[in-house]
């Protein structure tokens, strides 16, 4: 007699069998929908096995004969009526990746039938779990299943992909053929409605752009959940109009469908590649996954592919397919918009004009009488004037309009326009409010390229650098899209800034420049700023530009990393204002200059530009607009020294005397960037150190924590607080250091709580400060604590190695050597640098600590006996820098 035992070894072997010899064929032939048809195959087998070994004999008291034929199903009508096993979502459509979920619905006719076969249900997936399969059950009855779950609108949806396993087919057929069709045409609008608003909140999850540096595969834009989204809805329109379930070859157009499937091959390798790799259900394309998908030609068999950046191009153009088909049945779907969205696309509607209609928010060519298909495009001005209506009312095209637009291409290639006449409807484009929309549009459709060629080299182009998380193109795009909303940006930083560019005499130079900044990155080399300036003097040849604009535009693309470097300088510091305002040279070109940096930066990724470098980046315009115009910028929102030391008397007339003295020796730094409240409240801090000798203050300011330090002076000051912090777990971000006249030191600390330290345990703040003054008063073992927080680390995983480069600097500054080291981050960095830079007896003036990625950008002022230091010391100490972060 055969027993559950047996069987439950008999599958094991099966499924570890037949799992190694689909990842093995896989290894060879890389047909991702090869591997998928077997592993579904594989668990039909094992499923159909146990519900004859465990459905079937909890009402019948037998055993069926073993069988072990993969792939064989039950015999229809096998086992007990009004209860059937149904394969449902990716299961059902027949997707089985390596390590997906099992998506099973035990289906029962009526009540009676849930509690016959409740324990043998609860047998039957027990079993599946001992075999290490992830299992998602549910369990409905019919009359179920015909009604729509608004809290579980998924579970409608994967009845979509339904498939018969076992037991009663005919209480399947009922499912299949009538409760679903019922379900779809009563709930069509709530069920689309739905699908539209959850895929519209996963696209901006990932910036509803397809372009990532390491997308996700399943779930970004464009990836496999787009193709099932752009199914269901054509389904379930389709099936709402015929009331029975359609042909699955009439649900897309021929057009689309030859790609769409093409894409679906394609991605289904490269999701079966990432499972086998990684040994999980991971979606992540990953640069190592890449560079090995790219040797081992993924889905790419027969094509020629050089490097890891020309498989990732294959990659975009697929799913930039599909996530376009997707957006356009989101759009063209009436019954997938939210009632808001309705009433604004209705309202939309009303700004057609002669050349171009608008329905439903999309935009139709208009024809006065007809024509061929894509005559209406023929004339370069009309394409280019769609374009501009598309930027300026914020419109996506109609499918039949891209199409148009498309077949006009061959001809607009032979002949494509340039100078005056191109220019003029592009700059027109390029200041519209949804320019960077209208971009990606030209870009999708090649027309964008076919107009500017330089653009070519980096569409859909992956950099590796890990700072950046998007494709340069987009990137370009993006940055131009952070200027646009600017103008209806609530936060007062964007605010400052979105006034700078309503000052702008001819913002589409600045436009321009952001779309050509990084077009030299495909080229190879580090330097990509000298192919950049090439490829714009080339563009602006066949733009004709006037030579001041040329100038301008080249100015820009040339520049537009100095802002950003001179930021990882003191932006307070005259010298370097002077230095950085006479290389800008004009007002104008500084503030295109600004722009363009914050562009830039915030383009990079979202968290890029922080609060602090926002005011890091402000402050610098500000006194490079006060040095070029010789007078003070009402903008500047500060009032000179006097004014200030006038204002605080007045808060406290009665301490006029005690403020002197905290304030004389301090450098007016230190009045620039605190407040009037902060200086009142360091000055009172100073009064109580005789008490104990260390005052702390600690707060949390929107992004981060602030830490602030009065004592007197004593070595290895700053590279004990640096570290205590560090063994906190703590991440430094920025950090400021003072002393004044009479030794006393004012230190301030920004830092992120990496491990949530504070924020989850209030009682720790107080704790954290009590360690800070321990080590500073030299009563704790500060060695130790770091050792101990480097031993619970986890082991180095970073991606890149940063090489590291110090450089010093004794002409950026009148009393200070400067000294920039960017190197690898890595916990108690700032702790060890520090404490080198004491032990060569220098003195840290300012500390100016910067991340990006993985790389430390950190530039310390130092002085030595109250002067810059001396060659022979600069000497010493770079080398012993060097040694200390060549070091594990």
């Amino acid at each position: 007699m055969t027993t559950v035992a047996d069987v439950r070894r008999e599958l094991s072997d099966l499924y570890a069998g037949e799992s190694a010899a689909i990842e093995q064929e896989f290894s060879v032939t890389g047909e991702g929908r090869v591997a998928l048809a077997r592993r579904t195959a594989l668990v039909d087998t094992i499923v159909q096995r146990l519900w004859r070994e465990i459905i079937i004999p909890s009402q019948t008291a037998s055993f069926s004969p073993l069988s072990t034929t993969l792939g064989s199903s039950a015999a229809e009508g096998e086992g007990p009526k009004n209860f059937a096993l149904v394969a449902t979502g990716g299961f059902g459509r027949g997707w089985l990746f390596p390590h997906s979920d099992i998506d099973l619905l035990f289906l029962h006719g009526d009540s009676n039938s849930e509690s016959t076969f409740k324990d043998a249900i609860r047998r039957f997936s027990q079993e599946l779990w001992d075999l290490r399969l992830k299992l998602s059950p549910a369990t409905r009855n019919l009359a179920e299943c015909e009604k729509l779950d608004p809290d579980n609108v998924e579970f409608a949806i994967a009845l979509l992909d339904c498939r018969y396993l076992a037991g009663d087919s005919e209480l399947f057929s009922k499912l299949r053929e009538k409760a679903v069709p019922r379900m779809v045409g009563r709930e069509c609008h709530n069920l689309i409605q739905n699908l539209g608003e959850i895929t519209r909140a996963r696209h901006h999850k990932f910036g509803n752009t397809v372009f990532h540096l390491e997308p996700n595969v399943k779930d970004g834009p464009g990836g496999l959940r787009d193709y099932n989204v752009a199914n269901w809805l054509a389904l379930i329109s389709a099936m709402e109009k015929l009331k029975v379930w359609p042909e699955a070859h009439t649900l897309l157009p021929v057009s689309s469908r030859r790609a769409f499937d093409a894409a679906l091959d394609f991605q289904m390798s490269v999701r079966c590649f990432l499972h086998f790799r990684h040994g999980r259900h991971d979606n992540t394309l990953t640069w190592e996954a890449q560079d090995e998908a790219a040797a081992r030609k993924i889905g790419a068999s027969d094509l020629e592919i050089a490097n890891a950046a020309d498989w990732m191009r294959l990659y975009f153009g697929h799913v930039r397919g599909v996530h376009r088909v997707c957006n356009q049945l989101l759009e063209e779907i009436p019954a997938a918009w939210s009632s808001l969205h309705r009433q604004f696309q209705g309202w939309r509607s009303k700004v057609a004009n002669e050349d171009f209609s608008v329905v439903d928010g999309l935009i139709f060519l208009k024809q006065s009488q007809p024509m061929k298909p894509s005559d209406g495009l023929r004339d370069p001005e009309m394409l280019l004037r769609l374009f501009h209506f598309m930027a300026e009312h914020g419109l996506k095209l109609s499918t039949t309009t891209e199409y148009k637009v498309e077949q006009a291409l061959p001809a607009l290639a032979a002949t494509p326009p340039r100078g005056a006449e191109l220019w003029l409807y592009l700059q027109e484009t390029l200041i519209q409010p949804h320019a960077a929309d209208a971009l990606r549009a030209m870009n999708s459709l090649r027309l964008l390229t076919l107009l500017l060629p330089e653009l070519k080299g980096i569409e859909a182009l992956v950099v590796r650098d890990f700072y950046h998380r998007y494709t340069v193109d987009e990137h370009s795009f993006l940055a131009i899209e952070n200027l646009h909303r600017l103008k209806e940006s609530k936060s007062e930083w964007d605010k400052r800034f979105g006034e700078l560019l309503s000052e702008l005499e001819q913002p589409e130079l600045l436009y321009l420049a952001l779309l050509l900044h990084d077009s030299g990155k495909a080229a190879p080399g580090e330097n990509h700023v000298e192919v950049s300036l090439q490829l714009t003097d080339t563009c602006v040849d066949r733009l004709d530009l006037d030579p001041v604009d040329r100038d301008t535009v080249r100015y820009l693309v040339g520049s537009h990393l100095e802002m950003s470097a001179a930021m990882r300088r003191d932006v307070f510091d005259p010298a370097n204002v002077k230095l950085f305002a006479e290389k800008v040279g004009a007002p104008e070109r500084l503030k295109m200059l600004c722009l363009m940096t914050y562009a830039d930066i915030k383009a990079v990724n979202p968290e890029a530009m922080t609060p602090w470098k926002a005011d890091n980046l402000w402050q610098l315009y500000i006194a490079c607009a006060n040095y070029l115009s010789r007078s003070a910028d009402e903008r500047v929102h500060t009032s000179d020294d006097g004014s200030s030391l006038a204002h605080l008397h007045s808060l406290a007339p009665v301490a006029g005397k005690k403020i002197n003295v905290f304030l004389e020796g301090l450098p007016q730094r230190y009045l620039r960037i605190h407040g009037a409240t902060d200086v009142l409240a360091h000055a009172e801090m100073a009064t109580r150190v005789g008490q104990d000798g260390v005052q702390l203050n600690l707060k949390q300011v929107r992004h981060w924590y602030e830490l602030t330090l009065i004592t007197t002076d004593r070595p290895f000051l700053f590279a004990s607080v640096s570290g205590a912090l560090a063994a906190w777990g703590m991440n430094i971000v920025k950090a400021n250091a003072f002393s004044n006249a009479a030794g006393m030191v004012v230190d301030t600390f920004y830092f992120t709580d990496r491990f949530r330290t504070l924020e989850m345990n209030l009682q720790e703040w107080e704790r954290l400060k009590q360690s800070i003054a321990a080590v500073i008063k030299g009563q704790t073992d500060l060695a130790r604590m770091l050792r101990d927080r480097l031993k619970a680390e986890k082991a180095d995983s970073t991606k890149v190695k940063i090489a590291t480069q110090i450089e010093f600097d004794d002409n950026s500054s009148t009393h200070s050597t400067l000294v920039q080291v960017l190197t690898q981050d890595r916990p108690g960095l700032l702790y060890r640098m520090c404490s080198l830079v004491s032990k060569h007896n220098c003195n840290i003036e300012i500390a100016l600590i910067e991340t990006e990625g993985q790389m430390a950008i950190d530039v310390l002022y130092l002085t030595s006996e109250g002067a810059k230091l001396t060659a022979d010391r600069q000497a010493a100490l770079g080398k012993a820098l060097r040694e200390e972060l060549a070091a594990k």
